[in-house]
């Protein structure tokens, strides 16, 4: 059962009269929040909608409505990945807007989580966006909606929704690292770091890591090391089979997903030292993080050289190109699970679930994940792609 009040201190609405009948829910929500003692529904929504048989003039807020009261969060947000969630899953050949309506429309999927960056006019909306993404989110999807709560969106708790799982399990990670066991168990006087003392320093809204989601980066000194990432992007369709630049890499831009700048890369490790040192001593931090860097390139070893068999596989017309992935001789590995062969499913799970969280726990602090969900899981990925490419070959030349 609701009970509804009105705050003292909130401004009144001569919506509310209707919407404690239709969403009562709503008006809870938002009599408790800050907003309500400057703003009223109209504030965000215009004053288009009067009655129950027009609802559909309401408009729905966007960054820019946000943007009119909190410019320099707005901002932030807008430079960072954040925003630019959408515009990654929209990148992919064969997979945004080739799903199942209730997949993308209804945000049951990927896109219920990379429904951020949907903006107005000149800042990045394009019709097709709001046509699959008509409830896209920005602010609220931490502040949800209506109470817009700060309190709620500094909790550790307001990540969780979208960052867990398959391919980036960092709420697990987090909460069962030394790190979330401090916190959790002593909230009150903050012991232990969130996601946002770590990611959101000083409450800036940016929210950009070194490595980015694909954990790659450009240039690379070490030349070991090198190889394996030119392999990878190879197969992500970044650079093509000569290692030239592709439109993809466009696309990698454009998303940030990776710094391709040895200056933007140290920027933003510079800036997680310097959260990490407000705990830790600076060598210990320092060590800290290059071992996390090292356990992607434990990783990157074992990813390149299953790639390999599997471009072999390719290059020997064992495997045949689907329309829509790259035509060099590689895996596409951004088409995801849009493949023929059990041998290219095993790719996929080794890219976006094992190499994740061999690299995603380590910096999280948890040790379990990096060795039984990510490292010891690649390394036995390896030999199944290597029994299963055997037997794709003797059963070709048996056929002969």
């Amino acid at each position: 059962m609701f009970i509804f009040y009105q705050d003292a201190k909130a401004l009144t609405s001569d919506c509310e009269e209707c919407h404690r009948k239709v969403t009562p829910g709503i008006v809870k929500d938002f009599n408790k929040s800050e907003m309500s003692k400057a703003l009223t529904c109209k504030s965000c929504h215009d004053a288009n909608h009067t009655n129950k048989f027009d609802f559909q003039k309401a408009k729905l807020p966007t960054i820019r409505t946000c943007k009119t009261c909190h410019p320099e969060q707005a901002n932030q947000y807008l430079s960072g990945k954040h925003a630019l969630g959408l515009l990654a899953i929209t990148a992919f050949p064969n997979f945004a807007h080739k799903q199942p309506k209730a997949f993308i429309a209804g945000q049951k999927g990927c896109n219920g989580c990379h429904n951020l960056g949907i903006v107005d006019n000149n800042i990045r909306e394009t019709v097709e966006y709001r046509k699959y993404y008509k409830y896209g989110m920005d602010c609220q999807n931490c502040h949800t909606r209506h109470a817009f709560s700060i309190k709620e969106a500094k909790e550790p708790e307001a990540c969780n929704s979208c960052h867990t799982g398959f391919d980036h399990a960092q709420w697990e990670m987090w909460f069962h690292s030394k790190h979330g066991s401090a916190y959790l168990t002593d909230r009150k006087s903050h012991r232990g770091p969130t996601c946002q003392d770590c990611h959101m320093p000083k409450g800036n809204h940016t929210v950009i890591t070194a490595w980015g989601f694909l954990a790659l980066r450009l240039p690379e000194a070490d030349k070991e090391w090198l190889n394996y990432r030119l392999t990878i992007l190879k197969a992500l369709g970044v650079l093509d089979a000569k290692g030239n630049p592709t439109e993809r890499l466009n696309l990698v831009k454009a998303a940030n997903m990776a710094r391709l700048d040895k200056k933007s890369w140290e920027k933003e490790r510079e800036k997680m030292l310097n959260v990490c040192k407000n705990c830790h001593s600076e060598n210990f931090a320092k060590e800290n993080l290059k071992n996390a860097d090292l356990m992607i390139k434990a990783a990157d070893k074992i990813f390149a050289e299953a790639i390999n068999i599997v471009k072999d596989l390719y290059k020997d017309g064992i495997i045949s190109k689907k329309p829509g992935q790259i035509t060099w001789p590689y895996p596409d590995l951004l088409n995801f699970y849009e493949v023929d062969t059990p041998i290219e499913e095993m790719l996929y799970e080794m890219f976006m679930d094992y190499r994740m969280k061999t690299y995603q726990a380590a910096f999280h602090i948890m040790p379990d994940y990096t060795t039984w969900y990510g490292y010891a899981k690649m390394k036995e990925t390896l030999v199944e792609i290597k029994k299963e490419a055997e037997r794709m070959r003797a059963e070709v030349k048996n056929k002969k």
